[in-house]
């Protein structure tokens, strides 16, 4: 039997289609080599992890990325490279980083399966807690069943049922995981609801200032410097309750493996040098010792 052989065209062909998934994978560190330039993106309303000034950012997710950029310059030998910023919208964050819009997303982000179809995350760097924001004018009913406290001791009677509410509408920011996560388990609220989605944390809040909403959920400690900042007189709380809580990290671009490691390996450095500790006092009142607890757990050794 004879078997030619295949001809140089064709051989050249196949190693080059073999060779395409390692040209897919990503490669940041040398496009920021090319460029000269390391962007940072952030959340610009997500005061205290990021908020816009001027043409910079600030906040704890923005220091911490400040060192991830100072190592960056270390590691490409680059000790003139550009440190940019790069505001987005939190509906944009994912494509954002997955296009090369951005380099890393700053902001603290949860990474969720459907995420991960489309970029990675670091080490996380802050734990968040769902929580809500409502009036302080509120009534008791939904206080009640938003802190998880009974409602009612008697017998259930009609005027009981939705513990004596009229349908409550709730708010969250589209396309966040806490849209996802009430829905799924609106029914541990303790109440019938509808809920409505809203651009960011200023629209919600603003709704429940307004009295378009009755409570809008998001992180606590974001809610909180949004009231402190905004709302001063003292209309708006934030309940006591915390839903559910979830490690946050920074967004990566998806595959690339060299940046990953060097923003862990610096995040990981910062968590045991105390430094992760100082901004914690610096931007977010203070460190529990919960916190502390996570902090070993989240620096890989």
């Amino acid at each position: 039997m004879n078997v030619k052989s295949p001809k140089p065209a064709n051989v050249l062909i196949t190693c080059v289609l073999a060779l395409l998934p390692m040209l897919s994978l990503a490669d940041t560190l040398e496009r920021v080599r090319s460029s000269n330039s390391f962007t940072l993106g952030y959340l610009p309303n997500f005061a205290p992890f990021s908020t816009r000034e001027g043409d910079k950012a600030s906040g704890y997710a923005i220091d911490l990325c400040l060192k991830i950029a100072e190592a960056v310059k270390a590691e490409l030998g680059l000790p003139g490279l550009q440190v940019r910023y790069q505001a987005v919208k939190i509906s944009d964050e994912v494509s954002a980083v997955s296009s090369g819009k951005v380099d890393i997303l700053c902001t603290p982000t949860p990474a969720t399966l459907e995420r991960r179809k489309s970029v990675s995350f670091s080490v996380p760097v802050y734990t968040a807690g769902l929580s809500a924001v409502v009036r302080k004018d509120a009534a008791e009913a939904l206080l009640n069943a938003l802190n998880g406290e009974p409602a009612h001791t008697g017998p259930v009677w009609r005027a009981t049922v939705n513990r004596g509410l009229a349908n409550q509408t709730f708010a969250t920011a589209a396309g966040g995981i806490t849209e996802q996560w009430i829905r799924d388990r609106m029914r541990l609220l303790g109440v019938v609801a509808t809920l409505v989605t809203v651009a960011d944390n200023d629209a919600g809040i603003k709704q429940v200032a307004d009295g378009k909403v009755d409570a809008f959920f998001s992180d606590r400690m974001l809610l909180k410097n949004h009231l402190a900042k905004d709302y001063p007189d003292g209309m708006l709380m934030v309940v006591d309750r915390i839903y559910d809580y979830a490690p946050t990290s920074m967004m990566v671009e998806r595959g690339d493996e060299d940046l990953r490691l060097l923003v862990d390996i610096t995040l990981s450095d910062l968590y045991r040098s105390g430094e992760v500790e100082r901004a914690y006092i610096q931007y977010l009142g203070g460190v529990s010792e919960t916190a502390r607890q996570l902090f070993k757990v989240y620096a890989l050794p």
